[in-house]
């Protein structure tokens, strides 16, 4: 289980590995957004930075409008555990997403009013 923060305007922030193409490992915050229904969201130009495997482009539904995403094989450790995923990059992502196919196969606690928030795998 990893245990995330509630942002200044109460986004849920968990922090994550980026695994990059030659191995070098970023901690960073990533923000789970339940509006995102994949898997991980990120800056085209911080994806190139990563040597990640190029696959297709997807067009899909934003907040703002309909976009182009290009389609990376990605890899990310969540709670010690490592994942090859499909990565949507596109330029303008502000912040690294996590998407609600996490939700698939781990279990989100919110309780903002006790100031507790994990991401833990399923029971």
């Amino acid at each position: 289980m990893i245990e995330g923060e509630f942002g200044d305007n109460e986004e849920l922030i968990f922090p994550i590995e980026i695994i990059a193409a030659e191995g070098l490992e970023f901690e960073i915050d990533a923000i789970l957004d339940t509006g995102f229904s994949e898997w991980l969201a990120i800056d085209k130009q911080d994806v190139d930075e990563l040597g990640w495997l190029y696959v297709t482009n997807q067009s899909m539904q934003t907040a703002r409008s309909f976009d182009k995403f290009d389609i990376y094989l990605g890899k990310v450790r969540i709670d010690k555990q490592e994942f090859d995923i499909p990565v949507h990059a596109a330029i303008g992502v502000t912040d690294i997403l996590l998407g609600r196919k996490w939700l698939r196969n781990r279990q989100l606690v919110v309780d903002m009013a006790s100031g507790v928030l994990t991401l833990g795998e399923n029971q």
